[in-house]
């Protein structure tokens, strides 16, 4: 359609120049020229119409293709059932309910009066075109594989179709629980001990014997001549590692357990955990006049630290039960200047094997109302028997920490001296020391 719009537009164009020519138009082509275009113009018509006609072959032979994949797809199987799952029938003595047979659906049973289901009360229709379980069938409840009680020392029986199956209790196995699994008595059993030993309670249920133990007690010995012994909790959850039943000591007692703490402990309502007594808020010391009392992990400690001793110009005056303060220095004295302004004392009580790092002590400045405070702080460890247990660090502009880097086993007693130094446009103005003593209980909690 477009190739022959084309070319009638090229013709129609040639006809309007010839005649504009032949009226006499002054930019008319000469008798060569005119035919030179003419044959341009068919010579471009001819290369039109062959891509044309290429295109068109392409089209036809893809089109032929394709009819020809479509014809040998296979055809729908119009005669096929829609039913995916063979057909069921309902169990004699009984009923079905539901009929379509889909993937998916379901059909249900049910028995007659006088009679029990033994199999799936429901059968789904699987995507392989099976039903789900076994079939179903209805009996007799006169009629019962349980009837005659085949399972012994404790067993459960379990109905099945035309069948039964023993559920066998702890220590014993085979078809009717009549072996004996276990020859030797478990770790965890207390044995030679009448406190830990009691009769089993026994009842004959239809003909069969059926016995059975207290919470806290596992049945031992032969079908014939069987007895509940104690079971060890604490060996038990010792054995398996599934974390400890106590804080600190595990008690077995007949039939169960129960939690103790060391001295000067507490055991705390939830029956496992341990808590530290403080005697010196219980009023529990004997600390004499003139000292404090100081509260440890299963303890206390009675203290009256004293100031560092006069030397030359520097002595210190008790401003409070744990603080020195220096008395005025001499204005030509250097030596006294330097020497520690305040000396404080803390203590300190922790449990052993403390998670590291952990924070214990922290220093900060304050200026007194009206005065700038320092402009500079510098914070170190002078003193004490830690040994690169500590380090000591600024927190923030005003505030020192004291870290422990080194977990700290129990029980031991140590000391830690730190220092804060003030500055004022770089000129030292003041130091203060704090000894810390820190007492780590002998135990993790």
């Amino acid at each position: 359609m477009e190739l022959s719009v084309l070319r009638s537009s090229l013709l129609l164009l040639c006809v309007t120049t010839i005649q504009t020519c032949h009226g006499g138009g002054q930019n008319c082509m000469d008798k060569h020229q005119l035919v030179g275009v003419l044959r341009q113009m068919e010579k471009f018509l001819k290369g039109q119409e062959m891509r044309f006609t290429e295109g068109l072959r392409i089209m036809k032979s893809k089109l032929a293709t394709l009819q020809n994949s479509v014809s040998k797809l296979p055809q729908a199987d119009q005669s096929a059932a829609p039913s995916v799952c063979p057909s069921l029938e309902a169990p004699v003595h009984g009923r079905k309910f539901g009929s379509k047979y889909f993937i998916g659906h379901e059909v249900h049973f049910t028995c007659s009066h006088g009679y029990h289901l033994v199999g799936p009360e429901t059968r789904v229709c699987q995507e392989n075109g099976s039903w789900s379980g076994v079939n179903t069938i209805c009996k007799g409840k006169d009629v019962s594989e349980c009837s005659s009680n085949p399972c012994q020392n404790g067993g459960t029986c379990v109905e099945g179709v035309n069948q039964y199956r023993c559920t066998c209790s702890q220590s014993w196995n085979g078809s009717n629980c009549q072996h004996q699994t276990q020859t030797a008595p478990p770790e965890w059993s207390v044995m030679n001990d009448p406190a830990f030993s009691r009769r089993p309670r026994c009842a004959k249920v239809d003909r069969a014997q059926h016995c059975s133990c207290d919470a806290g007690f596992h049945m031992s010995g032969t079908s014939d001549n069987s007895i509940c012994q104690d079971v060890n909790e604490c060996e038990v959850y010792r054995l398996d590692q599934g974390g400890k039943l106590c804080v600190y000591e595990c008690v077995n007692i007949p039939g169960s357990y129960h939690c103790s703490c060391p001295s000067h402990y507490k055991l705390l309502p939830d029956g496992r955990s341990c808590e530290d007594v403080d005697e010196c808020l219980t009023q529990q010391h004997n600390c004499s006049r003139g000292t404090t009392c100081i509260n440890t992990g299963g303890g206390f400690q009675c203290v009256s630290p004293e100031c560092p001793r006069s030397h030359g110009n520097i002595s210190y005056v008790k401003t409070s039960p744990f603080q020195c303060e220096r008395n005025p220095c001499p204005m030509e004295s250097r030596s006294c200047h330097l020497a520690p302004k305040t000396v404080s004392f803390h203590y300190l009580s922790l449990p052993s094997n403390l998670q590291t790092p952990a924070t214990l002590f922290r220093m900060a400045t304050a200026a007194a109302p009206g005065r700038p405070g320092p402009d500079s702080l510098r914070f170190g460890i002078v003193g004490g028997n830690s040994r690169g247990m500590f380090v000591m660090q600024r927190s923030d502009r005003q505030t020192g920490e004291l870290i422990l880097v080194q977990r700290l086993r129990g029980p031991q007693d140590i000391s830690v001296d730190v220092d804060m130094s003030e500055y004022s446009d770089r000129t030292f103005q003041a130091k203060h020391v704090a000894k810390v003593h820190i007492l780590v209980s002998a135990y993790n909690f």
